[in-house]
């Protein structure tokens, strides 16, 4: 005689009033927390007399360097909007951000771009930021390219904006940036790789400088290579067009002098020092 068999009851089953409360609950509080960090944004209205000493960014850097042992020097001296050259704030605005004084921290069309960028990439390839953004970025908070992290960078450039005039805006993000290991600001960079001051700096110095910015630990604006020489080149001719270079400037003057910058070393130093 044949052994019936009953159907096999399914292993997965819905899940009961209890256990869709606790979900619920989960999601609830997981969102709580996300909008907690988005909206909560730090007072900003200190900069606009006190000089940052230090940054978010370079907290993490340093965190980084003891935990693999090893000790991370900082050079940062600030510098005023007067002391620092006109050739590198022209250099660093047509590398960066040649829309900063018309955007009101947000370049929405770059924005746009970066995003269909990321999507045909499938990963978070381009971030899009202006000046104000990486200002926000490099005070409070982290490399991360979190999506999360990218909203509250948008909310913090939008509060920058409403509290600090462009030119204070633009003054911290030159005495901020990063410019190799432990090297912060236009004054130390000025020192490590050219041996002068801020004030100093010459156009071709300048685009080097500003070509070294997007990956500053990757890229010597000393370094001669070939990459590097194409990005000071692209920055001089973008200075030239936008009438940032006087026409007696000739091509083979900065030529021989983009020779002279790429034969040279930096004198970098792991010292630190902070001026208010």
């Amino acid at each position: 005689m044949a052994k019936l068999f009953s159907p096999q009851k399914s292993s997965g089953y819905p899940l009961g009033g209890r256990e869709l409360l606790v979900l619920a609950g989960f999601l609830a509080c997981l969102l709580l927390a996300c909008a907690v960090y988005v909206l909560w944004l730090p007072d900003v209205k200190e900069l606009k007399t006190k000089n940052p000493v230090e940054t978010s960014f370079m907290r993490i850097k340093e965190r980084q360097a003891r935990a693999q042992g090893k000790k991370l020097g900082r050079r940062l001296t600030w510098t005023a909007w007067g002391g620092i050259s006109e050739n590198l704030k022209h250099a660093v605005l047509v590398a960066e951000d040649d829309g900063f004084y018309g955007h009101k921290g947000v370049d929405w069309e770059s924005t746009k771009k970066a995003l269909e960028t990321d999507w045909k990439e499938k990963r978070f390839a381009k971030g899009g930021s202006t000046i104000t953004q990486q200002v926000a970025r490099n005070l409070y908070l982290s490399p991360s390219k979190n999506p999360l992290r990218k909203i509250k960078e948008l909310l913090i450039a939008r509060r920058l904006e409403q509290e600090l005039g462009k030119r204070r805006i633009f003054e911290i993000y030159l005495n901020i940036a990063e410019w190799g290991k432990g090297i912060y600001g236009a004054q130390a960079a000025a020192e490590a790789y050219f041996g002068k001051n801020a004030a100093d700096l010459t156009p071709e110095e300048s685009a080097a400088l500003a070509a070294a910015l997007p990956s500053p630990r990757r890229y010597n604006p000393t370094g001669g290579t070939r990459f590097m020489e194409r990005q000071k080149s692209r920055i001089v001719a973008r200075m030239r067009a936008s009438g940032y270079l006087p026409d007696e400037l000739e091509t083979e003057d900065l030529d021989e002098t983009f020779e002279v910058i790429a034969s040279s070393e930096p004198a970098v130093e792991t010292s630190t020092a902070a001026a208010n």
